[in-house]
């Protein structure tokens, strides 16, 4: 019989890993989404399965499959990362207690919250980071930043969280699309086009309005793991896509964008740790409510 008072040494970085597969259910996925070969990723959970002494993953022929022992471990092993990021965390703030980073994901500018608190807090180590658009909330809670300004929709337990502004949302279609040149669309127009899919779930259901205002599912396309991949499917004329229309950023040749009417606007939003209140945190969240009012705030 096992003694389960035995000290087990686990490596969080194995840990990290099981997590990441866990959510992409998705050796191959999860392999892109780690940057590293699906080998060495499948080398390295089979030493954490080792270490934990128990089955983890089923492989199935449609991906990869949490075991009962998976299924188990996997909200204690989100605990255990989050415990190792807070005890650093709080090690780093002791020892530089003037100092804080601010995250953003691709198409969303901070700069002049940035740089006011800079400009307010001239001996503070301000740094900022920028996120893959599935990373950023865990990137939060983990303690890699410590303020996140990013695209809802996220699961907003635990965090305080503020929307700074809307952005329209837009449909991107190549060039020789049936719908190009057209001033604008509605969902309708789009009843039959497949758009790409993400195993984020919210994030899905929003990008995609998935279902649809009348009930019915919006039709599938390909899975993508990086939102570049997303518009390469589209100049393929694999998929169509929406997205939201950023001020001063043009999309990429090949493509055009059509204004999509009769849909909820994409919320850009200022989220922190829910008690979080040092002084620096609580000075960035007035210089981003004060100065990331919408696009216009860059210029």
């Amino acid at each position: 019989m096992t003694d389960s008072a035995a000290p087990v040494d686990l490596d969080l970085r194995l840990v990290r890993y099981f997590t990441v597969v866990a959510e992409h259910r998705h050796f191959g996925r999860a392999a892109t989404a780690l940057h590293i070969a699906q080998p060495s990723l499948s080398r390295q959970v089979r030493r954490l399965e080792q270490q934990v002494g128990a089955r983890l993953f089923d492989r199935t022929p449609q991906g990869t499959r949490l075991t009962e022992a998976g299924e188990a471990f996997l909200p204690r092993a989100k605990a255990l990362l989050r415990a190792a990021a807070r005890a650093t965390a709080v090690a780093r703030a002791a020892a530089e207690p003037s100092r804080i980073t601010v995250g953003y994901t691709t198409g969303i500018f901070v700069t002049p919250a940035v740089r006011d608190l800079r400009r307010r807090f001239p001996d503070a180590d301000v740094r900022t980071a920028h996120l893959r658009w599935n990373e950023a909330r865990d990137a939060l809670l983990d303690h890699r930043v410590d303020a996140l300004v990013a695209r809802l929709p996220f699961v907003t337990e635990g965090l305080r969280v503020t929307v700074l502004y809307d952005e329209p949302r837009i449909l991107v279609v190549p060039l020789d699309h049936r719908l190009a040149g057209k001033e604008s669309v509605t969902v309708d127009d789009i009843a039959d086009e497949p758009l790409p899919r993400v195993p984020d779930r919210l994030w899905d259901a929003f990008w995609r309005i998935d279902p649809r205002p009348d009930g019915s599912p919006a039709p599938d396309g390909p899975y993508i793991d990086d939102i570049e991949d997303k518009f390469e499917l589209v100049a393929s004329g694999q998929a169509v896509a929406i997205a939201p229309a950023v001020a001063g950023i043009r999309i990429r040749p090949g493509l055009a964008s059509i204004p999509l009417h009769g849909v909820e606007p994409s919320h850009v939003a200022l989220a922190t740790r829910a008690g979080d209140n040092g002084r620096l945190l609580a000075a960035f969240r007035r210089c981003a409510e004060a100065l990331l009012t919408g696009p216009r705030a860059v210029e």
